[in-house]
């Protein structure tokens, strides 16, 4: 693959499945705008040490050229400064990756609407939902301009899994839900300007967050397995980038139109493995095993 001359803007880009979509673009040569809130010295709310210079030299180093930028894509006059600076810079977006979150905090475990804290649900859903929208709205003028162009909005949770399950609480339930319908809104908008729209989830991501959580790095996140043995399913960060890249580099990516993918279902397509040489498929995972009640063996689903 080669995104040579590909303009790519992960937003929410600073951490997670963000930071692994924007190295692995760079790693296939695109010109990656990575945008968050939290920058050297101006830290977010969530008070984490990832920075979007780290995800900008990163995918530098990879191959590509990393340019961070600070945005709160909650501001709507953040989010234009930035598409009129990528059309002054660039000409061109080829690539919209729509990652941005940060509700990491704000989630109740097993909370019903009427328990859970109202400002903190509401909050997610703002950071979910209003982001995606208020980037798209500046960034698909730009992206249409040339035939070709891709929207990837990630979420958590396939289409198919989602319908059947409840998804933390109503407010994170309906987030990650809505990013699934919002993609194929925009299929619709974009098909006939000859641009595609997915939406991608990764399985059990080892985010910096869960591997802190966990206790473990990435090098030996296998420990985890002793005390969450379904652990054993879970992907990388890089599974989700090579995910789309791959994508952005399939000349007939339009077939996806709309779709609700997973890295894993598109390793199987595109033959990419993770960093371990292996192809996770973390949701026929949970489906066949965790939902079964069976007792952890990833054998036959990596």
């Amino acid at each position: 693959m080669s995104l040579v001359g590909t303009v790519a803007l992960v937003a929410g880009g600073t951490r997670g499945a963000g930071r692994g979509i924007a190295v692995e673009l760079g790693a296939v040569g695109a010109t990656v705008y990575v945008t968050g809130r939290t920058a050297r010295g101006r830290p977010s709310e969530y008070a984490r040490p990832e920075t979007i210079e780290e995800t900008a030299e990163l995918v530098s180093a990879s191959g590509g050229h990393g340019i961070p930028v600070q945005v709160d894509h909650l501001v709507a006059e953040e989010v234009e400064r930035l598409i009129d600076r990528i059309r002054a810079e660039q000409g061109r977006l080829d690539v919209l990756v729509n990652d941005i979150w940060g509700g990491e905090q704000l989630k109740e475990w097993d909370t019903p609407v009427w328990k859970h804290d109202l400002r903190n649900g509401l909050r997610m859903l703002s950071l979910g939902i209003h982001t995606h929208l208020i980037t798209a709205h500046y960034a698909l003028p730009l992206l249409i301009e040339r035939p070709g162009g891709l929207l990837v909005e990630v979420t958590d949770g396939t289409a198919e899994y989602n319908a059947e399950h409840y998804r933390i609480n109503p407010f994170y339930d309906l987030a990650k839900i809505a990013v699934t319908r919002m993609a194929w809104a925009h299929a619709k908008d974009l098909a006939p300007h000859g641009a595609t729209s997915v939406a991608i989830t990764p399985g059990w991501l080892r985010s910096e967050i869960m591997l802190d959580a966990f206790g473990v790095s990435e090098e030996n996140w296998r420990d985890a397995t002793a005390n969450v043995p379904h652990f054993v399913i879970s992907e990388s960060p890089r599974f989700i980038g090579r995910a789309v890249a791959a994508l952005a580099a399939d000349p007939n990516r339009s077939r996806w139109n709309g779709q609700s993918l997973s890295s894993g279902q598109l390793a199987q397509v595109y033959r990419f493995t993770d960093l371990d040489g292996s192809r996770p498929d973390a949701w026929r995972y949970l489906r066949e095993v965790v939902d079964a009640g069976k007792p952890a063996d990833a054998t036959g689903y990596r």
